[in-house]
């Protein structure tokens, strides 16, 4: 039997990976647009590092959570 609390996090963990990975999305053309004799603006370096750092976070949490469950159901 699923564990509703379980789905519930497994969901957030999901979806905060997601607004995470669209975030950094946003900043694409900026990055890939980027010439390279051109160095890259002080903020966006620092809006793209907050970005994958809360990605890196939302990721890990969600990778955590699915290896706790198959813990939990003895999945090797």
């Amino acid at each position: 039997m699923a564990d509703a609390n379980e789905i519930r996090a497994l969901k957030a963990s999901l979806l905060g990976a997601l607004e995470s990975a669209r975030a950094l999305e946003a900043m694409q053309s900026t990055i890939i647009g980027l010439d390279a004799e051109t160095d890259i603006a002080a903020g966006d370096l620092e809006q793209l590092g907050r970005l994958t750092l809360a990605h890196a976070i939302a990721s890990q949490a969600l990778r955590g959570l699915v290896e706790a469950i198959r813990e939990r159901r003895g999945v090797g």
